[in-house]
């Protein structure tokens, strides 16, 4: 009797478990700007020669670093938060695939902005910060930058696609399965 007490006691406590806030708030955060850069970023190289495209870039640029500095807090949160594993239900390929995925989001998330910021430097443009150059003592080499852009745009292809592939598994959570595994990352209701 106690032991299936205990069980039943696990699996109650694991479908209610959540995200603390701090988690919570840098997973949406981190999402909404995410989608804003990448759509920033395809936008500014159709105009980047015309008016206002280097302050487009200044301005993917300048946000790209304050993302990066967001993504390094998500990861060190995450180092001391380990969140609860899925329900005992999910089958050990989805729990394969949703963990392979949100550790490559995060490999995504970090290589990005490195890219993007060695790209930059080694530019004839160079780095800022909305406006303030920043040198890290890296010289302009133009075959090293593009490079690096090449880097850069390869990966927020393959961030969409993992992007796609989380979005895909969370919904199926909340729709298919109903499983609460999707309100653990969503805002609780007050």
């Amino acid at each position: 009797m106690s032991t299936m007490r205990t069980s039943n006691d696990a699996l109650a406590a694991s479908a209610t478990w959540r995200y603390g806030a701090p988690a919570i708030v840098l997973h949406w955060v981190l999402a909404l700007l995410i989608v804003f850069m990448a759509s920033l970023g395809w936008y500014m190289m159709t105009v980047e020669r015309e008016p206002g495209g280097p302050a487009l870039m200044d301005l993917h640029r300048s946000i790209g670093l304050i993302l990066f500095v967001l993504v390094l807090l998500r990861i060190l949160w995450r180092m001391f938060h380990k969140p609860e594993p899925l329900p005992q239900g999910v089958p050990a390929w989805q729990t394969l695939l949703s963990t392979v995925t949100q550790w490559l989001l995060y490999a995504c998330m970090v290589a990005l902005p490195v890219t993007g910021i060695l790209g930059a430097e080694y530019s004839r443009n160079g780095l800022a910060f909305f406006g303030i150059p920043l040198k890290l003592g890296i010289g302009t080499d133009r075959a090293t930058s593009k490079l690096f852009f090449q880097m850069h745009e390869f990966l927020i292809w393959t961030l969409v696609v993992l992007v796609a592939l989380h979005v895909l598994g969370a919904l199926k959570h909340l729709v298919v399965d109903r499983d609460d595994v999707f309100n653990r990352m969503w805002p609780a209701r007050r």
